[in-house]
């Protein structure tokens, strides 16, 4: 489900149901939902986007992902929230215009991405997990860099634990729509995308045992 049918929703809506997925777009200017085109078979649904009776109209119920990127901050932030603390969708993301309010959203439980570091790309790998996603391999073929998607679970994990477990290596991770180098007591937050380095032949391995639950006793 997508709140805001700008050229960023509009886009993002047409790549999801590209994909297969059932999408619902809410907006509430019903000529923006033109940017679909005559093509689009998902919902239009006008109507505030953080108003209970306009997500049940788009079916929020089924929503296995919620989308806010209309043009307002405020609007995205408590959409979000509405989506999950009310309706309890799973994977949730809101665009923000102002930077400075991200690690505010962040504490909320809110995966945020600014306006400037922006792509339709990095808002819907946190919609809908892809696998890992190879970013370069050695002339050797035998080392990958890779953004590897990493279950809700390890949230809280310190990641040179996490690189113990795994015998791979976090290159950087991607914290607020900033590239973050990790420090010693770097811990893994909610949101965050892991980009890292590891031996070609393990990486199908490591995407299997971060796709899951963190083990009971890690």
């Amino acid at each position: 489900m997508i709140m805001g049918c700008g050229r960023v929703g509009s886009t993002l809506a047409l790549a999801l149901e590209g994909q297969g997925h059932s999408v619902a777009v809410i907006d509430q200017d019903e000529a923006a939902f033109r940017r679909l085109g005559a093509t689009f078979e998902g919902r239009r649904v006008t109507g505030v986007g953080f108003d209970r009776d306009t997500l049940r109209a788009a079916e929020i119920e089924k929503a296995y992902a919620f989308a806010a990127v209309s043009s307002g901050d405020n609007s995205n932030i408590l959409s979000a929230r509405v989506a999950r603390e009310t309706f309890d969708v799973e994977h949730v993301v809101a665009r923000i215009y102002d930077p400075g309010r991200a690690e505010i959203y962040q504490r909320l439980g809110i995966p945020t991405v600014a306006t400037v570091k922006w792509t339709a790309d990095q808002v819907l790998r946190r919609l809908v997990p892809i696998g890992a996603v190879p970013m370069h391999t050695d002339s050797s073929g035998a080392i990958t860099l890779a953004e590897i998607p990493v279950d809700t679970s390890w949230v809280g994990t310190p990641l040179i634990k996490l690189e113990a477990a795994t015998g791979a290596r976090v290159a950087y991770l991607t914290r607020l729509g900033e590239g973050v180098l990790p420090a010693k007591g770097t811990v893994l937050q909610d949101g965050d995308l892991l980009q890292m380095l590891v031996q070609t032949d393990r990486l199908a391995a490591l995407e299997q045992l971060l796709a899951g639950s963190r083990p009971a006793d890690f």
